[in-house]
């Protein structure tokens, strides 16, 4: 692990690539070998041992899936990429093939269309790497897995969004989707907007970072891909890219000085994958113009190595252990089990911008270490 005092510009993305692998490696190497199930320990304060793999599998993916389909500048990257990219192809014909040891959990629960939904993401993140690489039979469990999620019924929440991405995929590829479950997805989260780059989780506002764990990143690639099919759907996409811009805003804000952010609402045990859309609006170039995409490096950065180099974030055989900021077992609820955790992988969307992007170039200040340090910041606005 590269030491707090020594992390510079030059180092940040070797930092960000050796975390990122440090923690899906276990659950990609035993995927890919048919082993998951077997290996991976179910953390929890209720039995998870149903879908916890799925959730394992599908969060990881979702997080690596930009760097998988980037194209890394040096040799050394370009090895690294091209092996995990072959390993997850075999992680997913592991997942989804009906006569694998492996096979997952896609119909049993309500549990499943979250995690389909998560590992859909991926597919439309790293299309080539993870769908049209794979061989024709691989390609039609994935879509037999993902349609078989059809018969769960999602929440009045932002799970409507995990039915939504599941067609966004399908759609992506020329597979036969559902207009409705994107059509109903799409117009209640406009009616769930609360303001100021904020939807409710359903009905109601909750002071949680589920604008980032779901609800804003599924909601700006689902506008993008399906987008143009009605004009109803285009007239949608100016407002919510408007309103992912002032929340990546917000989040840029909330890092304090030293790494750290508010720890409030459910699911703080996803760490990192807080960020998720932060990240994302990087990756995407959609940061607000006045925010330097090196000041998001150089914030995000403090927040991973606070978190990673936190005793007790890893078992004695490199799987994570449910906690914020270390082994806290107490502040995971009940949905939360050891697969659960993989969503803090998502903070390495970013990893899929090239080497020479502005993103990993030269040092800046985030807005809270210029305005707790005295020093002259902008002012913010409400949209």
């Amino acid at each position: 692990m590269i030491k707090t005092e020594t992390l510079k510009a030059s180092t940040h993305r070797r930092f960000w690539l050796d975390t990122m692998l440090n923690i899906i490696s276990p659950v990609i190497e035993a995927l890919a070998e048919k082993q998951l199930k077997a290996r991976m320990p179910v953390e929890g304060k209720i039995d998870r041992t149903d879908v916890s793999s799925l959730e394992a599998f599908g969060r990881s993916l979702a997080g690596i899936a930009p760097w998988l389909e980037s194209v890394p500048e040096n040799n050394e990257e370009k090895r690294l990429r091209d092996l995990f990219a072959e390993r997850s192809r075999q992680a997913i014909d592991a997942a989804t093939d009906p006569q694998s040891p492996d096979f997952m959990n896609f119909t049993i629960g309500f549990q499943p269309i979250v995690d389909a939904a998560f590992f859909a993401h991926a597919l439309l993140r790293a299309p080539k790497e993870l769908y049209f690489k794979l061989d024709l039979k691989a390609q039609h469990n994935v879509v037999n897995a993902l349609k078989a999620t059809r018969s769960r019924k999602p929440g009045f929440s932002n799970w409507l969004l995990f039915s939504a991405m599941i067609e966004t995929f399908l759609y992506y590829v020329g597979e036969e989707w559902d207009p409705m479950r994107l059509d109903f997805a799409l117009k209640q989260h406009e009616q769930w907007y609360k303001g100021d780059g904020v939807y409710g989780d359903g009905p109601d506002f909750h002071m949680d970072y589920y604008n980032s764990f779901v609800i804003q990143p599924m909601l700006v690639d689902i506008i993008e891909t399906i987008g143009e099919e009605y004009q109803d759907w285009k007239a949608l996409k100016e407002g919510i890219l408007a309103r992912a811009e002032r929340y990546a805003t917000i989040q840029e804000r909330s890092i304090s000085p030293e790494g750290t952010f508010p720890a409030v609402g459910r699911s703080i045990a996803y760490r990192f994958g807080v960020f998720q859309h932060l990240s994302q609006m990087a990756l995407q170039h959609r940061l607000k113009k006045d925010i330097q995409p090196a000041q998001v490096r150089c914030a995000l950065t403090a927040v991973i190595r606070r978190m990673i180099e936190a005793p007790g974030t890893f078992d004695e055989k490199g799987w994570l252990r449910i906690g914020f900021c270390g082994h806290q077992p107490d502040i995971g609820e009940n949905y939360i089990s050891t697969g659960s955790l993989y969503l803090c992988s998502t903070v390495f969307l970013a990893l899929g911008l090239p080497e020479s992007d502005p993103f990993w170039q030269g040092e800046a200040e985030w807005t809270s270490q210029k305005a707790w340090s005295g020093k002259a910041f902008l002012i913010d606005h409400a949209l």
